[in-house]
């Protein structure tokens, strides 16, 4: 009895759904922005995240030291460094190493190759290149480093670095927050809209709410093809919104690839397609039913 009685409620919440077609359709499109958005913000979200670590990943304390320091004092600083439990790793250029790089990379320009070979000395010192276990750990071992107050060391470039780092972070929050904002003005947006739908729909289907309770109908009986046809265009407003990030993703994946240098947006698409096929259902669900149930709260008097 009970799975007939469910049967029979999801048969007219789809009637409903097909017959109210063109206030179905507005509010499927308006649910379609709001999951897009939504969809967007988790896409552009992996994608900044890899660009925030691939840039951090780069991000290392590089240790100057003047030319006249001698090797011996910038290896015994370098053992010292060996033993904080922050440094993974650390690579010691001489002077004449920095000088060779140098040379290498400007190999064809010729004012600066001949500036060098006017140069009686080196005028490149030693440096230490350490990198960290953790990107958090660079604060510590800078301090120490300052702390250290070692006259040969010329200047050491983390401050810089740290600098960029805490932009793009800040950038990245920024842009998660103004996303987070613009999707619950879209999602209250879409609410409404659905809201009305479902109101205009027991407002023309009033004839057979009526004979329903005279029948003797149960409330969860009669409310209930309502919330099924606001299920039902949260569930196509997700199936539309998978539809048109597959082109454009097609598109801008490689682009972003490029650009970002993180991960290929269409295959992260693809690869977890059903994963977010699956939120987005569960929010454009959620939404339908959410304002369906405010409607026939208000409206639908049983």
């Amino acid at each position: 009895m009970l799975l007939i009685k469910i049967r029979r409620v999801i048969k007219v919440g789809f009637i409903n759904f097909w017959r109210n077609g063109w206030l179905s359709l507005a509010t499927i499109l308006v649910m379609v922005i709001t999951l897009f958005v939504f969809g967007s913000l988790i896409l552009g979200r992996v994608l900044l995240n890899a660009t925030l670590a691939q840039l951090q990943d780069k991000v290392d304390i590089t240790v100057y030291f003047k030319t006249d320091a001698k090797e011996e004092e910038v290896i015994a600083i370098k053992d010292k460094l060996a033993k904080l439990n922050e440094v993974q790793d650390i690579i010691y250029i001489s002077a004449d190493k920095a000088l060779s790089d140098f040379k290498d990379r400007h190999l064809n320009n010729a004012l600066i190759a001949q500036s060098l070979d006017e140069l009686a000395e080196n005028p490149l010192g030693a440096s230490l290149n350490i990198k960290a276990k953790d990107p958090a750990q660079y604060e510590s071992i800078s301090r120490f480093l300052e702390a250290s107050a070692i006259s040969s060391i010329d200047k050491i470039n983390y401050r810089q670095n740290k600098v960029v780092i805490d932009r793009l972070s800040g950038i990245l929050k920024a842009a998660r927050t103004a996303g987070f904002g613009t999707t619950l003005v879209l999602s209250l947006i879409a609410i409404l809209v659905a809201f009305n739908t479902i109101r205009l729909a027991i407002f023309t289907s009033k004839d057979e709410i009526t004979v329903m309770r005279l029948v003797g109908a149960s409330s969860r009986y009669i409310r209930g093809p309502f919330v099924v046809e606001g299920v039902m265009h949260g569930v196509f407003a997700a199936f539309i919104t998978m539809i048109i990030f597959y082109p454009l993703l097609l598109w801008l994946g490689p682009l972003a690839e490029q650009f970002f240098g993180g991960p290929n947006l269409f295959a992260y698409y693809v690869s977890n397609f059903f994963q977010l096929f699956g939120i987005l259902i569960l929010v454009g669900a959620f939404l339908g039913s959410l304002s369906s149930l405010i409607a026939t709260r208000r409206y639908l008097k049983v």
